[in-house]
């Protein structure tokens, strides 16, 4: 008896033990990362066998260690308490750049130098020569690129959604939805009135923005975030918080939207009626506003969906795909979600999916739970997008009760 017991006591802390060293070593992987970041790239562009002449070695490695230095101090400063945005430009540029250079440098390092040398092409030095200026020339057409991409005003992705439960009388309802717009350091309101002028020649019934509006507080990202006053709707316009909210003064960003004129579904839900059939419009916190400490503030579905017939279809605004198991459990028809930026920099499309049931488009959870996740309308922190484009969505909602009309 006692045998068994020590063995069972022994067996459950082995898991504890293992989440616990797991634990640790994430607490190194701030410090580790930007390290890899730096120096893979330094050793496959500069000391992989290329034997360039010794300035130019000393000077490549010495823009790798102003790069590992600068890179943390500019992203402490723009994105800390200091709030620089000159700075967080900077980061944030760094940090896009080193992310494509070190995939490249991997990618390419490795695949390019194996066919050259399957290939009998030159010699060691030749192929190593010639394995940095193609991850540069692909890094630079990169970089160009994703930065014409992020700066761009999205397309517009139309999808056609089948909600079996919605009336005929809502058939063809357009819903808009623009996310994770990021207003930040680079100044965007040029960008963003182009964005609500393309929102408004889709002529919307309803419009949505789930969240993460800007870095930084209403007051200061007031100037491009005051065009979202112009969206118009047929319907209403209704917005829900993000996490990146939660970083600064989330109440701010509520009461802005308010006076901008859009309805913020904080745990609560309206009703969109046509043709004698309702669609319940609701919306939740997101995930993080209870950990914020801020009073009232908290994803609370149950209340978002108190009072509403249950027999009624159910459009909510959620901005993480993750809290679609709890909508699935719920019965909701559709949840709209962005969060995810479709990855914004591939591969980090691979990360975010440990993170997210959904990357990106129209997925099926539970038994009649939809789930739309945005790639985003702007984009985070670095002003790049690679293989990840950003959109405005429109979503038009059919009814299996009336044939679809365009």
């Amino acid at each position: 008896m006692t045998e068994t017991s020590d063995t069972r006591s022994a067996d459950s802390e082995a898991p504890g033990a293992s989440r616990s060293r797991l634990q640790r070593l994430m607490r190194y992987i701030p410090l580790i990362a930007p390290v890899l970041l730096w120096a893979v790239p330094c050793w496959v562009l500069v000391h992989a066998g290329q034997h360039w002449p010794l300035p130019v070695a000393v000077t490549g490695t010495a823009l790798f260690a102003l790069g590992l230095i600068g890179m943390p101090l500019a992203m402490t400063r723009g994105h800390g308490r200091r709030q620089q945005d000159r700075a967080a430009i900077v980061g944030d540029v760094l940090l896009g750049g080193i992310w494509i250079l070190f995939t490249w440098s991997v990618l390419l390092g490795v695949l390019l130098r194996l066919a050259l040398t399957v290939a009998g092409a030159g010699d060691g030095q030749d192929r190593a020569r010639l394995v940095t200026w193609a991850v540069l020339g692909a890094t630079a057409v990169l970089l160009a690129w994703g930065y014409a991409e992020a700066r761009r005003v999205p397309r517009v992705r139309r999808l056609d959604v089948p909600l079996p439960r919605l009336g005929a009388g809502l058939d063809g309802t357009r819903v808009v939805l623009i996310t994770d717009t990021h207003y930040g350091p680079l100044d965007r309101a040029r960008w963003s009135e182009k964005v609500c002028e393309r929102v408004n020649t889709l002529e919307a019934d309803l419009v949505c923005h789930t969240g993460d509006i800007a870095d930084g507080t209403a007051e200061r990202r007031r100037a491009q975030a005051t065009p979202l006053g112009s969206v118009q709707a047929t319907r209403a316009r209704v917005y829900v918080t993000g996490n990146h909210e939660y970083y600064t003064e989330a109440q701010g960003w509520v009461d802005l939207m308010d006076e901008l004129g859009w309805e913020p579904l904080r745990n609560r839900h309206l009703l969109l009626e046509r043709g004698g059939d309702s669609l319940v419009v609701a919306g939740v916190d997101d995930v993080t506003a209870e950990s914020s400490g801020l009073a009232g503030h908290r994803a609370h579905l149950a209340g978002a969906l108190r009072g509403a017939d249950p027999e009624l279809p159910v459009l909510l605004l959620a901005h993480q795909p993750a809290f679609v198991d709890r909508a699935a459990a719920e019965g909701v028809d559709l949840q709209i979600s962005g969060h995810t930026h479709g990855g914004q920099i591939w591969p980090f499309h691979y990360l975010v999916r440990l993170d997210q049931p959904a990357l990106a488009g129209l997925s099926h959870h539970g038994a009649r739970t939809l789930l739309y996740t945005s790639r985003g309308t702007g984009f985070w922190g670095p002003p790049f997008r690679v293989f990840a484009p950003s959109e405005i969505t429109l979503l038009v909602l059919r009814s299996p009760q009336q044939p679809a009309s365009s």
